[in-house]
């Protein structure tokens, strides 16, 4: 098995959170071909594509408040944001839901997006942003907030609480607020705010990440054809005789699905990489 056979076996059996590390390294990589500048070397995205703060861009193209969160503007911009949202993720998903996730990290987003937005109004300044940092600083807050004594276990450093490493991120955020990049840490401390927001309306029984299931729920639903039901022909029994009902083919758990079930195990207990190649060439030869 290839290494691409085997990052779409990693893709399919990947949670969420991994799913949005390949989407957000993807529409890098596309980024790359379409909006990079080779005599310039910088990125020139589209209003279309970044979330612009002029009215004009942002009420015609309001996708904008979230396909921004997708595209980074450099290399070391992506790999920081995606090592910050592998780490808070392995915490957030210790305690709350996928669905609850992607929900967060959706609104999170776009509550930054709107922020950064009325800031530079407020400001009267006229930018464009991209990048994923504000909706990961909100799943990063949301599991500080509900978890602020975990102990996280950091190289040359040692054992430190989970709330020292968020507050560091965000007091570098607050100390730069002025320097460069405005409209960035602006988005960065909203996205921050909301996901602060976000678990102190879930303990009191509010869950918002709801929304965002209900509507990808609903155009799943509109794209996913509902099975027929098909057609029954009734044969009348003239002779009175009882007729022998059929025999249930229906086996609980076959050799195939056991197996399939005893590496999923394998993987949830000791990850992955645990698996030998054998195992992995199976379980791709199944999801085909």
């Amino acid at each position: 098995m290839n290494i691409v056979d085997d990052l779409k076996l990693q893709y399919k059996l990947g949670g969420i959170a991994h799913k949005l590390i390949y989407w957000n390294v993807a529409f890098f990589l596309v980024s790359l071909i379409f909006f990079y500048q080779f005599k310039n070397g910088a990125f020139n995205f589209p209003s279309w594509v970044a979330l612009s703060s002029e009215p004009a861009d942002f009420l015609l193209k309001p996708w904008t408040f979230l396909s921004y969160a997708f595209f980074h503007s450099g290399f070391m911009h992506l790999l920081f944001n995606m090592i910050i949202l592998n780490f808070a993720s392995s915490f957030f998903l210790t305690f709350f839901t996928q669905k609850q996730f992607l929900g967060l990290y959706v609104l999170s987003a776009i509550f930054a997006g709107v922020c950064f937005v009325l800031g530079y109004y407020i400001l009267d300044l006229s930018a464009s942003i991209v990048g994923a940092s504000a909706a990961i600083m909100g799943i990063l807050v949301a599991v500080t907030t509900y978890q602020p004594l975990m102990n996280v276990r950091l190289l040359l450093i040692g054992n430190v609480k989970l709330w020292h490493i968020t507050a560091v991120i965000l007091i570098l955020d607050l100390m730069q607020f002025r320097l460069d990049n405005t409209g960035g840490h602006i988005s960065h401390l909203s996205g921050a705010f909301f996901g602060f927001l976000y678990i102190k309306l879930l303990q009191n029984g509010t869950d918002m990440s709801k929304m965002v299931t209900a509507v990808i729920d609903f155009f799943t639903n509109l794209f996913t054809k509902s099975p027929k039901t098909p057609f029954k022909k009734v044969h009348k029994n003239y002779n009175n005789r009882p007729i022998e009902k059929p025999v249930s083919r229906i086996v609980t758990k076959d050799k195939l699905q056991q197996q399939i079930d005893e590496i999923l195990d394998k993987i949830s207990q000791s990850g992955y990489d645990s698996l030998t190649k054998e195992e992995k060439e199976f379980l791709f030869k199944v999801g085909k």
